[in-house]
């Protein structure tokens, strides 16, 4: 991996680190490439059962870089964020959908803000527990750039149609308790017991039977996109990993 990502593993768990904290983890597209990078190579390695997702602290990951600067006005920073929302959304859902299809399962560990593209990842990920601090928001309708179809989907396939549009087009700011009220959130723990607490999860889920896992996961999203459970296409090809 390049210096924007680090990737370790430790017995049959992998962290994928997001590495730019003096850019507070912000998704560059030298970054979602190290992750697309990252993500095929755990999709081949047969000896790691679960993959974590996390940012180097203090926060997760603070959305789409952009060329911001801090005396730009509002039309200055919604032109910065459109010239980069063409190649910026192609490395974002290569990486996402990655990720997502990935037969490991996958925990985000948001230990910090989650903010428009950073929110937007961890709903690729199968399981999101979150320091109680964090704070979640999708800026993008008023920065002038939609938000992407894919991050679009997840939202609208966990909460519903209703509950996406309030998220999506009203731009407010969530805690972590309102985004765990909500169901995009499956444990808030405080700050400094989070890596404990996701590490302990992670080797739950590592000590089951990997290939049902796998196949189990493969099921509910092929369901959640369409509604039809495709069991043949859904199981072939999958790693024998116990």
């Amino acid at each position: 991996m390049g210096h924007n990502l680090v990737l370790t593993r430790d017995g049959a768990i992998a962290t994928v680190t997001l590495n730019r904290p003096d850019r507070r983890n912000a998704l560059s597209d030298a970054m979602l490439t190290e992750l697309g990078a990252a993500v095929a190579e755990l999709r081949d390695d047969a000896a790691t059962r679960v993959v974590i997702v996390t940012g180097a602290p203090p926060v997760f990951c603070a959305g789409a870089d952009a060329p911001l600067r801090s005396k730009m006005t509002a039309d200055e920073r919604r032109r910065a964020f459109a010239q980069r929302k063409g190649q910026f959304r192609r490395l974002f859902e290569r990486a996402n959908t990655l990720l997502e299809s990935l037969e490991q399962p996958t925990l985000a560990m948001i230990n910090g803000h989650a903010i428009g593209g950073g929110w937007g990842l961890t709903l690729a990920c199968d399981f999101r527990w979150a320091a109680a601090e964090a704070e979640f928001w999708i800026p993008e309708v008023d920065l002038g750039v939609p938000l992407g179809p894919a991050s679009t989907a997840r939202f609208v396939r966990l909460v519903g149609p209703a509950r996406a549009k309030e998220i999506i087009m009203e731009c407010r700011r969530y805690s972590a308790a309102d985004a765990h009220a909500v169901g995009l959130l499956h444990r808030v723990v405080p700050g400094p017991s989070l890596v404990k607490e996701v590490r302990a999860y992670a080797e739950f889920l590592a000590a089951k039977p990997a290939r049902p896992l796998a196949e189990a996961k493969a099921r509910i999203n092929a369901i959640a996109r369409t509604g039809i459970p495709e069991v043949n296409a859904m199981t072939d090809g999958f790693l024998d990993r116990g």
